[in-house]
């Protein structure tokens, strides 16, 4: 039975220590095909994990939040995929004719992080990421960059005049019934724990650092969400609940390929040796976060797989080439058998 080999698979992440523990969702269309529960919530407490836990899910909140809001706006009129940074920010020359579209999909040229979050904080470290010159020229290469991603966020605030995480929770979050999704939780009672920082382990705080000293709300990070929450996400994208489908549909039919790299708007597309395995064909879209989550969906099918993990819990380093295996064996079985 494919479900026995999906806990095989995931259970070994726990065997291998790669993460104390993990919640796998497989879904069709609205339908939930299977899911379950794995280990705990961390390597030095026994709770088991739930349905209910809440991991910080990294990255993948430049799909669920950034990326989202950008959709919104564009649905709405309120934003052109070809405005540019000119328009909104008095920035560098070399920066002016960054366009969204070029934020979107790791065209703009700029650098894939920055080490500023060491000496600044806050609205300081924002503007240094805005004011940073890029390293090339939008189009040249595809270089996935986490500044691109803060960029949107500021673009989102500066359009609505609304913080950026208040917008989410009132314009994705709350109208999908995302209960549990949110930057800076309040309650830590179903968080998983992630790495240390400051000799605290973070529980309820980012993981990436950028988001962290930006004060835990970030484009690119800093998102906490839950298995049945992200089903309620993905659910809504296809069935047009979060903007007509004309809208998501340019986000993800549109691919922009340079060399052996591909993307859509926001979303990563698959790519060779990617963790989406190599059943999914370039329609397909999702995103994957440092800690340990993913997200993949092959729209053709309307099959989706979830798997959210606090690897970071263990190792920030260590544990990365085993999660990439695990994800790339989980995904190669559910897509291979029931796409």
């Amino acid at each position: 039975m494919i479900w026995n080999r999906v806990d095989e698979i995931v259970s070994c992440g726990i065997e291998k220590a790669v993460y104390p523990g993990a919640v796998v969702l497989v879904g069709k269309g609205t339908e939930v095909l299977y899911k379950n529960t794995y280990g705990f919530i961390a390597v030095d407490d026994n709770t088991p994990t739930t349905f209910e836990t809440v991991y910080d899910i990294a990255s993948m909140s430049k799909v669920v939040a950034t990326t989202s809001a950008i959709m919104i706006l564009v649905s709405r009129g309120e934003l052109s995929l070809w405005d540019t940074l000119g328009d909104f920010f008095d920035v560098p020359e070399s920066k002016k004719g960054i366009s969204i579209f070029h934020l979107l999909t790791h065209t703009s040229g700029m650098q894939p992080y920055s080490e500023a979050w060491r000496e600044l904080k806050g609205r300081e470290l924002l503007k240094s990421i805005i004011d940073l010159e890029p390293e090339t020229v939008p189009m040249e290469k595809i270089n996935y960059s986490c500044l691109n991603f803060i960029t949107l966020m500021a673009i989102v605030e500066k359009v609505t005049s609304v913080k950026f995480d208040e917008f989410c929770s009132q314009q994705i979050f709350e109208p999908l019934g995302m209960n549990s999704t949110t930057y800076l939780p309040k309650s830590l009672d179903h968080v998983a724990p992630t790495s240390e920082r400051e000799g605290k382990i973070l529980r309820g705080l980012p993981d990436d650092e950028l988001a962290y000293y930006l004060g835990g709300v970030s484009g690119n990070a800093g998102v906490f969400s839950s298995v049945e929450d992200l089903f309620k996400f993905v659910s809504s994208l296809m069935y047009a609940r979060l903007v007509p489908s004309r809208v998501f549909e340019t986000f993800i039919s549109e691919t922009v390929s340079i060399g052996e790299s591909k993307r859509h708007l926001g979303w990563m597309a698959p790519a060779r040796g990617s963790s989406a395995g190599d059943m999914l064909g370039e329609e397909a879209f999702g995103h994957t976060g440092f800690t340990g989550t993913s997200i993949w969906v092959d729209p053709l099918t309307g099959l989706f797989v979830i798997m959210l993990s606090n690897r970071t819990n263990i190792s920030r380093r260590d544990t990365m080439p085993q999660i990439q295996q695990i994800r790339r064996r989980l995904h190669n079985l559910v897509f291979g058998s029931l796409g």
